[in-house]
């Protein structure tokens, strides 16, 4: 007998039943149809919607699968293969020389480090370039020129003119093409050598001894934010096998930093780094640094952005004096030969403290507050950075509780994918104290739109909604308690309350759009945009809203996935869909 699994509580209200054979999404009273974004290879319309269809095509192709498979056992054939199509798209490894070139990696904060550093260097008046993953809204965010990303007429031009010579010469080569993240990475350094940028910050995509940017030959200067256990599969199971891969970007005779790590991982990086032949520091903690600005301010929330912070400046720091802008009396960082040193602090310039309180980098520790409904994004998706998350919300929920004048409603929204443990990271979850756990997988809208920034063919309809169930079965496992436990204390007002434990209202939702309406309960004018369609809801569903309803105020969690948190990003801040 087939396995049958029931969801109790979707956003169209209904109770739905499915089975393995069948799709999860042949909803009662409910189009669900995921279209299609392949296209014809050749396209004569240079349009950016055009240009991301196709790009979408290489998700899938199944010469690339092929070459993953191939490549696996022997991970030197990636770099060799990606080498293989940077000079088919007409650049070489030669060419990337011209670029001033900062590499990071890490497991956690790599990405917060790279937008502090692109903004620091920025605010010295440099054209900067910045390439990313993954976006949130549009593909476009990936490939940055001055923190903005490029505009869309760019985008298919460039992607056109690398698309071309790539499909071109595919029959003289096994009729392969890069896979969507190789492309990508090829077409950045494309914008960035034609748009003439001072530099480029890089963010690593997987590891980095095998990604496919650690084609980068010498780079000004390379970082390592804080490494944890993530991507297994690729990268192994230990801190160890992990941190020899992040270890793999540095090179010879370039300066290299790292914030502080485990001690198993550090031991491993400085090993990287003799070998290699390059120079290794510590940064050293954020308050360490002379300041005329008292205290110092970041654009990002967030204790854990602290060493991001300072890993960042000893970055930009090391490029400027390299570039040979800074004064003569400053230490030389790259001249320290001692591999696993602290690196010495120094006195923020005003364009250093302006950078770090101008940084923007949307969905990490970002509160969007709209009327009586405070959204809280972070794209949190392993445990240390579920912690971290966790953290940062109760301390900026309660901030915002404090001035609340009658009942708040906690809700949060989760979903993960891949091969993450989102049942552990939702026990971290659970002391936040939510009044209602909502599950719904990475798809924007329930009636599919020609929405082809947010394609994934990678991951079937059925894997996803069968994941939001494990999930909501997680919580609820997670989320019981002893009846003796005792009642926790939670801010009303500005009055510290006993508030009974209870379990959370679990709910299950076919995708973003229906859970945010549903939360929302019509108080976010945003969400009732005529263009938005509205599913309807069962009232046995709508009963369940009291609270919400009731609720002088709603703050909402969203996390467990950045893809989650832009597709909640696209309905929640129109502007970055434009």
């Amino acid at each position: 007998m087939a396995c049958m699994w029931r969801v109790r509580h979707l956003a169209c209200g209904f109770a739905v039943r499915f089975r393995k054979r069948n799709s999860p999404y042949a909803l009662a009273g409910v189009s669900f149809r995921p279209s299609s974004t392949k296209t014809a290879p050749h396209r004569t319309r240079m349009e950016y919607q055009d240009a991301v269809c196709t790009l979408n095509t290489l998700q899938t192709n199944a010469s690339a699968l092929e070459q993953v498979r191939q490549e696996r056992g022997n991970p030197q054939l990636q770099l060799q293969a990606m080498i293989g199509f940077l000079e088919r798209s007409g650049l070489t490894v030669d060419k990337l020389d011209n670029l001033n070139i900062i590499h990071v990696t890490g497991t956690k904060g790599k990405g917060s480090t790279c937008a502090f550093t692109e903004r620091i260097l920025r605010s010295y008046g440099f054209r900067t370039g910045f390439y990313s993953s993954p976006h949130l809204v549009q593909v476009r965010e990936r490939i940055r020129i001055n923190g903005q990303p490029i505009g869309k007429e760019l985008f298919a031009k460039y992607f056109w003119q690398v698309y071309g010579r790539l499909y071109e010469t595919k029959d003289m080569n096994s009729d392969t093409m890069p896979a969507y993240f190789r492309f990508l990475t090829i077409l950045a350094f494309h914008v960035f050598l034609q748009e003439k940028v001072d530099l480029a910050v890089i963010e690593v995509g997987i590891g980095g001894a095998y990604d496919c940017t650690n084609i980068i030959r010498h780079p000004w200067v390379c970082g390592i934010s804080s490494l944890g256990i993530d991507h297994t599969q690729i990268l192994g199971d230990t801190i160890e096998k992990i941190a020899w891969q992040k270890g793999g970007i540095f090179k010879p005779g370039v300066p290299a930093f790292t914030v502080k790590q485990p001690e198993d991982a550090m031991r491993v990086l400085k090993d990287r780094a003799k070998e290699i032949g390059c120079s290794m520091q510590v940064c050293p903690s954020l308050v360490d640094y002379d300041s005329d600005c008292a205290p110092l301010t970041l654009g990002l929330a967030g204790q854990h952005q602290l060493p991001n912070a300072s890993l960042a400046l000893q970055l930009s720091h090391t490029w400027l004096q390299r570039r040979c802008l800074l004064g003569e009396n400053l230490p030389q960082n790259d001249e320290v030969n001692s591999t696993g040193s602290r690196a010495t602090s120094f006195k923020l310039s005003p364009s250093m403290v302006k950078g770090l309180s101008d940084t923007e980098w949307p969905g990490r520790n970002q509160t969007l507050k709209r009327g009586d409904i405070t959204y809280f994004l972070d794209g949190a998706h392993t445990m240390r950075s579920m912690l971290a998350c966790v953290q940062w919300f109760k301390e900026t929920a309660a901030q915002h509780e404090l001035s609340a004048s009658g009942p708040v409603t906690r809700v949060l929204l989760f979903n993960s994918s891949g091969e993450r443990d989102s049942a552990a990271m939702l026990k971290l979850l659970v002391p936040c104290h939510f009044d209602y756990a909502v599950f719904c997988p990475n798809i924007t809208e329930a009636i599919a739109s020609c929405n082809a920034d947010q394609q994934n063919f990678n991951v079937s309809v059925d894997y996803m909604l069968t994941r939001c169930l494990d999930n909501e079965s997680s919580w609820r496992l997670h989320n019981r308690s002893p009846q003796d436990q005792a009642s926790p204390q939670r801010l009303i007002g500005d009055a510290l309350c006993l508030v009974p434990e209870k379990n959370a209202e679990t709910l299950v939702f076919p995708c973003i759009l229906s859970s945010l309406q549903w939360i929302a309960q019509g108080k976010d004018t945003v969400l009732l945009n005529p263009d938005k369609t509205q599913l309807p809801v069962k009232p046995s569903v709508m009963a369940k809203a009291a609270l919400l309803r009731e609720a002088t105020e709603i703050h909402v969690l969203i996390t467990g996935s950045l893809h989650l948190v832009g597709g909640a990003l696209k309905h929640l801040d129109p502007a970055m869909s434009k």
